[in-house]
């Protein structure tokens, strides 16, 4: 193998025979040697190597600062998807759970067995490469509902229903409350249909005052009313041959309903002030937040124009209703933001999470987005708190207090959990790989009352 295909694998060691011993068993390797924090830096701002063997215990900077973790910290702040694997000292299981803590892959105690670590350096290249593979495909496929994220069965049984009536000419009906991707859902429907190289145009009827909705449908004619210096088509002339999506049709004027009915049962139109009949060929989609069938038990919306406007019903849930999608729709707004405002996000604390899952979101999607987006805009670590979030207050009792104790004690309790399920919940592999024996690892799951079930 050449040494252009060679992997490459950063070793931040200041120990010279060690070096020597590392460089021997890691031959296959395109190895890069740093001794400190800025030799390390700079080799993965310029070789971006996948891998990183770190030992914890560099001498401190001239400044007296803790080199190990504030190399550790500046690495996975550089290069957040960067495995970096930490070397301690024999016996200092403390510092190794507090680097896994901070975010490091896995770490290894002196005196150094090159076979085991070998093999732990190998499952860290196998683990980048998957989620490398992860992210390539996530960013390369165009999945059928672009946009659409969830895996609940709901949203699984709303996507095949979608996937079903797109080829169709049937008129769709979406039914959600605000900010559940009523739109989305439209636009997947007019990008699957036969009419994906067409317009799609979309028209709030709620945001449309009453006097103006009417020719901004139907369009007008030069002269029609004061202001009409020219003929004008309206959205469904525009949307001729492609899509015309209705949103907040539960809001449209009893008036123009009738007038509406019309243009659905004869696929003609006149504009306003106009005597020309002209056929339009469109497909119509609409979308309300409202209780249609209230709105037609109080005379507010017509009853045939509803058979007309719902041959396929679509209910969509709440965002609250959607538990298993929660934290996978906020992490994808998450990556999102990242890349749009060029930071370091890696994903949320567990503290975030559990406030994600908890929270009602009445906004629902739209609401999420825009937290999230907040969030990564004012965080100032990689992982978005429940405060960057805006759900939980900075003087709650949710906090992290200051006392170093309580500081060593959460990142003791986050290191179990991780290794808990890394090793999906096999306790002696969590030992494994904190360093610990069994009994140690029971007692210290005692100690922040975690359980599993073996």
């Amino acid at each position: 193998m050449s040494k252009v295909e060679k992997k490459k694998l950063l070793v931040v060691e200041d120990d010279q025979g060690l070096q020597s011993q590392l460089r021997w068993c890691f031959e296959h390797y395109d190895l890069l040697f740093a001794e400190d924090r800025a030799g390390a830096l700079a080799e993965v701002r310029r070789h971006e190597p996948p891998v990183v063997l770190q030992d914890l215990g560099l001498p401190p900077d001239p400044e007296g600062v803790d080199e190990g973790f504030s190399t550790l910290r500046e690495i996975l702040a550089i290069a957040p998807y960067t495995k970096v694997i930490v070397v301690t000292g024999n016996g200092d299981q403390q510092n190794a759970i507090r680097a896994v803590a901070l975010g490091a892959y896995d770490f290894y105690q002196k005196p150094v067995d090159t076979d085991v670590l070998d093999l732990i350096v190998q499952r860290a290249y196998q683990m980048y490469e998957l989620v490398e593979q992860n992210r390539r495909l996530l960013s390369q496929q165009r999945l059928p509902l672009d946009g659409i994220i969830g895996r609940s069965k709901r949203m699984s049984d709303i996507s095949r229903l979608i996937e079903k009536v797109a080829p169709t000419s049937a008129t769709v009906l979406l039914l959600g409350e605000t900010g559940t991707g009523k739109e989305l859902l439209a636009r997947a429907i007019h990008r699957l249909s036969g009419r994906s190289g067409n317009k799609f145009v979309a028209i709030n009827c709620a945001a449309i005052p009453e006097t103006l909705l009417e020719s901004e449908l139907f369009g007008y004619e030069k002269g029609a009313f004061t202001g009409a210096a020219k003929q004008t088509k309206g959205k469904i002339e525009l949307a001729d041959g492609g899509t015309l999506f209705l949103d907040e049709i539960g809001d449209m004027p009893l008036a123009l309903q009738a007038k509406l009915l019309r243009f659905l049962q004869e696929r003609v139109l006149e504009r306003v002030g106009g005597r020309q009949e002209i056929p339009v060929d469109v497909r119509i989609v609409c979308a309300t937040h409202q209780d249609v069938a209230a709105l037609i038990d109080s005379g507010q919306f017509r009853q045939d124009l509803y058979y007309r406007i719902s041959e396929i019903v679509v209910n969509i849930p709440p965002l609250r209703e959607r538990e298993a999608d929660v934290v996978l729709i906020a992490k994808s707004f998450l990556d999102r933001a990242a890349t749009i405002h060029g930071k370091p996000l890696i994903g949320f604390t567990d503290e975030a999470i559990q406030a994600i899952e908890e929270y009602e979101w009445p906004g629902n999607v739209r609401e999420l987005e825009n937290k999230t987006n907040s969030a990564a805009i004012i965080a100032d670590t990689k992982h978005i708190s429940a405060v960057d979030l805006g759900l939980r207050s900075p003087d709650g009792p949710h906090d992290m207090a200051l006392n170093l104790r309580h500081v060593r004690d959460e990142a003791e309790r986050q290191a179990l959990e991780k290794a808990l399920n890394l090793a999906d919940g096999n306790i002696s592999r969590a030992a494994d790989l904190l360093g610990v024996t069994r009994p140690t690892l029971y007692n210290l799951m005692n100690k922040h009352g975690i359980s599993v079930v073996e």
